[in-house]
């Protein structure tokens, strides 16, 4: 992790495309300063402006640029221009160009075009690193390393099909094992070596679904590889730098938990659709992303890239309401990011992001509504500098794991139309932060020690002995959340025989015997029992499915309100060891989460980072150094909010005052 002592404020800076116009390469230091801008990204695309022919290499503006950044206190976070290549590059070397699924090799063009494959662009790339690294690896100004661009996408070429053949190998050593994994013997679909496997196409085989996990892990793999090959021509070239990735919202394609041990430190680039939706629920669910990404090595992260305005490449290109650019902003900040990044910090002239908002827009003044509310941030930052020194500390965790995805979404049932995994697992995520917890989102290759109570979402792959993670947490006395389509399938997403969910039965004191799947529209209800009084509701809607449970030693807290299996058991509670493990078997609405999870909370030892209710909206965040705790409360509603505030030294908002719209109070304590 990088040695900080400054919350970072800045963001993605292109000043190739001003080096005619020096009035405003000039002007531009001048904002920066004033918005209490320290760091700026430089280069991520910058390849043709630093190799413009084959071997010939110009650095000498982006020097003089980062001379004078530093001149003037701004940092650089360096960036390798992986992510779009120049065009002579594929006009020499065609074989660099991805090939799609249908097997027709792509044209020049966009970013990411091109085989991590590839020897001649890995050695392309590691010339031009070696070259940045001797030119820049040791200048004061420059403090991290920026790995490429968004990762993302796949290539489908003979390199890449040998790789993937040599990766089965490794993985399965024999064929007839990989035959076994896959279960191959059905529609005779059985291979006799690995040279008869082909990846996943529309032309050929798309409903093996051990093929197709085996291909989404390979990709992830492959990139995974390529990163590393990034990171290693720049140890190699002489610089000990840490380095990062900017990951995205949401991302399916890439496995984030494998990229934890090659990178110092994990960054982000966030760009939430704000007020689409009510805010709360919109902060809600990118507070969960910022949580995963803390999560991938639990520590501090980086927002590498946030609007300040409105983006040009969503349907619609919203404004941020004032206040919301801060409210998001220091959002980051209280889930563990050490900085606010921005893509930009002008505004392109022209391209395909010539609309993107940037701290300096067309008009290059300073006195827009934008740029103020920067330059608020940038101040709100210089208050908050202690927080470099903390970290986030959770008890409670929620599993989110990217291959358990792949399979359970790849299969074919019990829904084709929607299985709503991130969904289920945002219920979750919600019911804790709604009592003011912080989360931390796990995958299954983690491990459980450092938590007192666990959600498992639609856990539906167990692999890494993820099973006897459970049982080892719920016997010394953990609090274990399981929901339906839970343990169904193994790592090669072969189902398990002998009743489900596999290995768990006794710890969760039932079987899961059948899985009803509703269509769109159709609804069930969850009756909580009398002795469930901690249940608010008389009755709670669940829709898309319904898990039949047949019931052991559990206890039942709910049952089916309608059709053929009303009244048998919906939610259990089951206690083994000295803990206990609940059981949630349909997708029933988030007020049952919040008041099962409220329960569930007060029957551990957690203790409430604050007094009282919290009001709906409002998200309560906790850091803590050895000495202080820093409690980080948001209203993001477009309203003032009233709640009582802890105790302590006020270092941004007002503590003495309602929380007005998107508002944050950060108090020491």
């Amino acid at each position: 992790m990088i040695e900080m002592t400054n919350l970072l404020h800045g963001g993605d800076y292109n000043p190739e495309q001003w080096l005619d116009s020096p009035k405003i390469l000039t002007k531009d230091i001048q904002y920066m300063k004033e918005a209490k801008i320290n760091t700026v990204s430089l280069g991520i695309f910058s390849w043709s402006a630093l190799e413009p022919e084959e071997g010939h290499y110009t650095f000498d503006w982006m020097e003089k640029i980062i001379n004078r950044l530093y001149e003037n206190g701004i940092s650089v976070i360096l960036a390798t221009p992986s992510a779009s290549k120049p065009k002579w590059m594929t006009d020499r070397y065609p074989e660099i160009l991805r090939v799609d699924e249908t097997r027709h090799r792509n044209l020049y063009g966009f970013r990411h075009n091109h085989c991590y494959t590839s020897p001649v662009y890995r050695e392309k790339i590691a010339m031009i690193n070696t070259e940045l690294v001797k030119r820049f690896g040791h200048h004061p100004a420059v403090i991290l390393w920026h790995i490429s661009n968004e990762f993302g996408g796949e290539c489908h070429c003979p390199l890449c099909q040998q790789a993937f053949r040599k990766w089965l190998k490794d993985r399965y050593h024999t064929i007839d094992e990989l035959n076994k994994g896959w279960c191959t013997t059905f529609w005779s679909h059985t291979y006799q070596s690995f040279d008869q496997i082909e990846s996943p196409s529309p032309r050929g085989e798309m409903a093996l679904q051990g093929l197709t996990l085996a291909w989404k892990r390979f990709v992830s793999d492959q990139t995974l590889d390529y990163v590393k090959h990034e990171i290693k021509s720049i140890r190699e070239a002489g610089s000990k730098l840490p380095v990062t990735m900017n990951m995205m919202y949401d991302f399916e394609g890439l496995n984030y938990y494998k990229f934890a041990d090659c990178l110092d430190v994990i960054s982000w680039d966030t760009y939430p659709t704000w007020h689409k939706y009510p805010d709360k629920f919109i902060a809600m669910d990118n507070g969960m992303q910022h949580d995963i990404m803390r999560s991938v090595k639990k520590k501090p992260f980086l927002l590498m890239e946030s609007c300040p305005s409105s983006t040009n490449w969503q349907s619609v290109s919203k404004l941020k309401k004032p206040g919301l650019l801060e409210a998001a902003s220091l959002q980051a900040v209280a889930h563990g990011s050490n900085s606010v990044l921005y893509f930009q910090i002008r505004q392109s002239r022209g391209g395909f992001e010539k609309f993107h908002g940037a701290v300096i827009d067309h008009y290059g003044g300073n006195d827009t509504r934008v740029f103020q509310e920067v330059k608020k941030t940038g101040e709100d930052l210089l208050a908050l500098n202690e927080l470099t020194q903390t970290v986030m500390k959770s008890e409670a965790a929620v599993i989110y794991d990217w291959e358990n995805r792949w399979a359970m979404e790849g299969s074919a049932g019990p829904r084709n139309k929607g299985m709503f995994y991130k969904e289920t697992a945002e219920k979750s995520y919600a019911a804790f932060r709604r009592q003011g917890l912080n989360v931390d989102l796990l995958d299954m290759e983690q491990e459980l020690d450092d938590y007192k109570i666990v959600a498992a979402p639609m856990l539906y792959m167990f692999r890494a002995g993820f099973e006897e993670k459970i049982r080892a947490f719920v016997e010394k006395g953990g609090t274990f959340i399981m929901t339906y389509w839970s343990g169904i399938v193994d790592e090669n997403d072969r189902c398990f025989l002998g009743g489900t969910p596999h290995q768990l039965m006794d710890v969760m004191g039932l079987r899961s015997t059948e899985i009803d799947g509703l269509y769109d529209g159709e609804t069930n209800h969850l009756i909580p029992e009398k002795k469930a009084g901690f249940l608010q509701k008389k009755s709670y809607q669940c829709e898309h499915l319904c898990e039949l449970l047949k019931v052991d030693s559990a206890e039942i807290l709910m049952t089916y309100g309608e059709d053929f299996y009303r009244g048998t058991p919906a939610v259990t509670v089951n206690r083994f060891g000295k803990g206990k493990a609940y059981y949630i078997g349909a997708d029933v609405e988030q007020i049952c989460y919040d008041d099962l999870y409220r329960y569930a909370i007060s029957e551990t030892t957690i203790q409430m980072p604050v007094e009282g209710g919290i009001p709906e909206g409002v998200e309560v965040t906790t850091r803590v150094s050895k000495e202080h705790e820093y409690v980080l409360v948001q209203n993001f509603n477009q309203e003032a909010v009233h709640m009582d505030l802890p105790e302590g030294e006020c270092l941004v908002g007002d503590a003495s005052d309602a929380l007005p719209a998107f508002g944050t109070v950060v108090i020491k304590r």
